[in-house]
């Protein structure tokens, strides 16, 4: 029985949930930096279970919050 109050909520590629290789190559650093930042706690992240999962759109954001110099 399907319930008519269902929503399919299909995630947008910012929801999208990379690993730490997949962050790294977004960032463009070693894996082995994202492990220590996020264990730091300087670099957003989602804990799932031992795993940690990064939101690309949220990197997204983190990148822009650093950005210095100015804008162009």
């Amino acid at each position: 029985m399907t319930s008519t109050n269902s929503q399919h909520h299909l995630p947008s590629p910012d929801d999208a949930l990379l690993d730490a290789a997949e962050a790294a190559k977004l960032l463009h650093v070693p894996t082995s930096w994202v492990y220590a930042e996020a264990r730091a706690g300087r670099l957003p992240h989602v804990r799932v279970g031992r795993y940690r999962r990064f939101r690309r759109g949220t990197l997204e954001e983190w990148i822009a919050s650093h950005e210095r110099g100015p804008r162009r």
